[in-house]
């Protein structure tokens, strides 16, 4: 049931205010969770449930780190109320719009009618300033998912919540306490802000680049890859294009500072339900002394796996089983990918805990590899990993197949990413060939020669952390997959852009282009396979659908709404068209912004020619 909120008038505020001092006096009167941030403080996220539920979506002021910020909020707080649902009931969400301009909610993986599913000239019109949208809609899930606005920038600004579904049948995964966590990511400057200047001057928010006196040093790349780079006009550090340097990272809508705090009995099973709900930040978790066994990915259970860190895509959740047995306090850290800062909370026995925070680690620096020329075959057979090897005499197969673990292998010897001479194989970086389905023009600044699938490989950044990481093909689905139909098709669809001009796409094309939709019939399955033609990861969603990545055991292929597509990668997935037009988009909110949003429009069967 809600919890319900304490009663009193603006007598009773006054009164004391002045007694105590206007912030102390309506600080104590509020509810916990609406309570500023302060160092060590246990707070809950507000909870709503029924089916009839009413959310507001407004301006207000939030704390962060101590310091007050402008935000846009669902029902006066960030994130908004978790929306606890249950399993084949009716949800009727009454949503009322009190800015200055357009608003909308997206209710991010959720199975609804696609006139229910939110996208403003997608699915619907959008809820006009000052107006009331009820969502109606069956609940025919259940998992952890989240939902957002889908309207302008306001998501960056902190237009967001969890949804937690309960299943209609006994849950499989067993827990004696449970934590929704919220990753996000907040920024001072205003979003259109943010966007101008990342329009303006490429790699605007890094301050992490290569310099001369790390050159000389021995740091990041040597001379000769440094050339190499520089002949391209590549800059290897440029992993986000929004950076710790211009934002906060939050849990629960708390910085660093604050210490969000999650309690535990020692021995307990707690189940941590992530969602990264941030807009343009992929984040690494891991808890220092505790082991994570992941059982769902996207809502989905999977067959558990235990690592010691996962990475976390822009609209993805995981659900996480820990079990720490010491009295003591553990530290929750999630850090961006580009190593500019982090997410920090606290797990703890008792409020008021917390334990050290690991330093920042070393960022990153993007390879060849992540161009889609993969030069590790010139210091071992990294190139060689899609090639039938057991045809190929000579080779030592069994000391092949003793790949370590993921995050466990040996750091990338410094100067092995110089191209040299390929053996006379030419390296063009803008092939068109490769790809005739682009649309040629600006918008495509490279197409990646050799692309390969890496769905095996830890996430940018950790393939040498010393400890197990969660990779993609870890995940198997616990329960049967509905449909095990071979797909009748195949479409290759390519994600393009210019990061010097900012500009991103699919195929070559901008969403303001007017592209063509993809176009599908009602119940077909078909193969997609995306295609990164760029050096950043694009987390890659399909709205009113679960896909089925091409890996696994048949008919327990894991099943998700949204996927990371590594730089130079690809990822391979099977799909059946649900009727209706669907959004399909990075969701890394500046890339959707400047272009990389499309429709799948779904027709019926009968409508449409094969």
């Amino acid at each position: 049931m809600p919890r319900r909120l304490p009663d009193f008038d603006r007598r009773s505020l006054l009164r004391g205010a002045a007694l105590l001092g206007g912030g102390a006096a309506i600080g104590a009167l509020l509810p916990s969770w609406a309570l500023s941030a302060s160092p060590g403080l246990v707070s809950t996220l507000p909870t709503l449930s029924g089916e009839d539920i009413k959310l507001t979506i407004g301006h207000t002021p939030v704390t962060i780190d101590g310091k007050s910020q402008h935000a846009v909020t669902i029902n006066g707080t960030v994130p908004g109320p978790l929306l606890r649902l249950r399993e084949g009931q009716r949800a009727r969400i009454s949503v009322t719009n009190t800015l200055d301009e357009e608003s909308s909610i997206h209710w991010h993986g959720l199975l609804v009618p696609f006139q229910m599913d939110g996208v403003p000239g997608v699915s619907f019109p959008g809820i006009p300033p000052g107006e009331t949208f009820v969502y109606e809609f069956p609940v025919i899930q259940s998992g952890t998912y989240w939902y957002h606005s889908h309207s302008s920038l306001q998501e960056a600004e902190g237009h967001y919540a969890p949804i937690v579904i309960e299943p209609a049948r006994p849950d499989p995964v067993v827990a004696e306490r449970e934590h929704v966590i919220v990753l996000a990511d907040h920024s001072e400057m205003h979003p259109h802000l943010i966007f101008k200047r990342l329009k303006q001057q490429a790699g605007v928010f890094n301050y992490q680049r290569q310099t001369i006196a790390g050159l000389l040093s021995g740091k990041d790349q040597t001379l000769a890859e440094r050339i190499e780079w520089a002949k391209m006009l590549m800059d290897p550090t440029d992993i986000s294009d929004v950076t710790g340097s211009a934002q906060t990272f939050l849990v629960n809508g708390h910085g660093p500072k604050d210490n969000w705090t999650g309690l535990f009995s020692p021995g307990e099973r707690v189940r941590l339900r992530f969602v990264n709900a941030a807009a343009q930040m992929i984040f690494n978790v891991r808890i220092p002394g505790l082991k994570l066994t992941v059982v769902a990915a996207d809502g989905q259970n999977v067959r558990p796996i235990e690592v010691d860190e996962f990475q976390i895509g822009n609209a993805e959740t995981y659900d996480v089983i820990v079990r720490p047995t010491e009295d003591r306090a553990y530290t929750l850290v999630a850090e961006s990918i580009d190593r500019s800062g982090m997410a920090r909370a606290t797990l703890a026995p008792r409020a008021g805990m917390s334990a050290a925070v690991p330093p920042l680690r070393e960022r990153p620096i993007l390879t060849m590899r992540d161009m889609g020329m993969d030069m590790s075959a010139h210091g071992g057979h990294g190139a060689m990993a899609g090639m039938d090897h057991s045809k190929m005499p000579g080779m030592d197969h069994q000391a092949m197949a003793a790949t370590p673990p993921p995050g466990m292998a040996p750091p990338r010897q410094r100067g092995s990413d110089v191209m040299g001479d390929m053996g006379g194989m030419k390296m063009d970086m803008l092939d068109w060939s490769k790809a005739p389905q682009i649309k040629k023009g600006p918008g495509v600044q490279m197409i990646s020669p050799m692309p390969m699938d890496r769905t095996g490989e830890p996430g940018l950044g950790l393939e040498s952390v010393g400890h197990r990481v969660l990779v993609y093909k870890d995940l198997i689905a616990l329960e049967p997959n509905p449909d095990t139909r071979p797909p009748e098709r195949a479409l290759e669809i390519r994600l393009t852009g210019n990061m010097e001009r900012f500009w991103w796409g699919f195929d070559g094309w901008k969403f303001s282009d007017d592209p063509p939709p993809y176009a599908f019939r009602s119940g077909e399955r078909v193969r997609i396979t995306l295609v990164n033609d760029s050096m950043m990861t694009h987390p890659i969603h399909l709205h009113g659908h679960f896909f089925e990545l091409v890996h696994g055991p048949v008919g327990h292929m894991p099943r998700k709404h949204t996927v990371n597509v590594a730089p130079g990668g690809k990822v391979t997935f099977d799909m059946t068209a649900e009727a209706g037009d669907w959004a399909f988009h990075c969701h890394m909110l500046y890339h959707m912004h400047a272009g990389m949003f499309q429709v799948f429009k779904v027709r019926p069967a009968q409508g449409v020619a094969a």
